[in-house]
């Protein structure tokens, strides 16, 4: 209990100035609802919320998972020549520089009005992380590592396996990291626009139906989400950086 509180205890702030604000003024509960409302509606319908929050999650994760595969692949490719890093790189850096709320219509017309559209944004989010941190740590080598290798005569393939990727995974555990939170915010904004389940689909129904309680309720849980994917993604950078390093 110590603990936690040491830690959260400016979550617990907010909470109680808001409850005692809502409170005191007597402010419209369409308008701002009161905490211990917003808790309740999710323990009332924990079914709605489990259903809607683990599809958000699933969403999320795959899309991370491809990602962060197709992003370190293409890093990986580009690293390899010089005309494939000319081709690549730009081409990666002008389609990243996309806002992605103006590639959910485009993609919707492909992949169609459902969780394909949703997964795809998630990918496209989390490609850049990937590929950028990717691209630097296969240059982070130690120093007279790289010379040394060649020095022995070692083939590209086992320059790579040996030398090459185990020096880029403290890079990839930062992309990980980076990426692992806007993946859920990705999802949900993907739903919100034209999704027909998930955390974001959720709020916007809500919102439209002026269910206060259940909008920040939902909004409660997308941000528990993105913590806990935060902070595990966090403490596996940390446990792998002390075994790699």
């Amino acid at each position: 209990m110590k603990l936690t509180l040491s830690r959260y205890w400016g979550v617990a702030a907010v909470l109680l100035l808001w409850q005692g604000w809502v409170s005191l003024t007597g402010v419209n509960a369409i308008v701002m609802p009161q905490p211990a409302n917003v808790i309740a509606d999710i323990l009332s319908s924990p079914g709605v919320y489990l259903q809607n929050g683990g599809q958000t999650l699933m969403l999320a994760a795959l899309g991370l998972i491809i990602g962060m595969g197709l992003g370190t692949l293409i890093a990986v490719i580009a690293w390899t020549s010089r005309v494939m890093s000319g081709i690549l790189v730009p081409l990666s850096l002008i389609f990243s520089s996309v806002p992605v709320v103006t590639l959910i219509p485009v993609l919707a017309r492909i992949f169609g009005y459902d969780v394909k559209t949703v997964l795809a944004i998630v990918v496209i989010i989390s490609f850049f992380p990937a590929f950028v941190f990717t691209s630097a740590g296969l240059k982070a080598l130690p120093p007279g590592s790289d010379d040394l290798f060649k020095v022995l005569g070692a083939p590209p393939l086992r320059r790579f396996i040996h030398l090459v990727a185990p020096a880029t995974v403290p890079s990839w555990m930062i992309a990980l990291r980076l990426a692992a939170p806007p993946a859920v915010l990705s999802a949900m904004v993907a739903e919100f626009l034209m999704g027909t389940s998930g955390l974001g689909h959720m709020f916007r129904t809500a919102a439209t139906d002026f269910q206060t309680e259940r909008a920040f309720g939902t909004s409660l849980v997308a941000t528990v989400i993105s913590v806990i994917c935060f902070t595990g993604s966090t403490v596996a950078e940390r446990r792998v950086n002390e075994k790699w390093r």
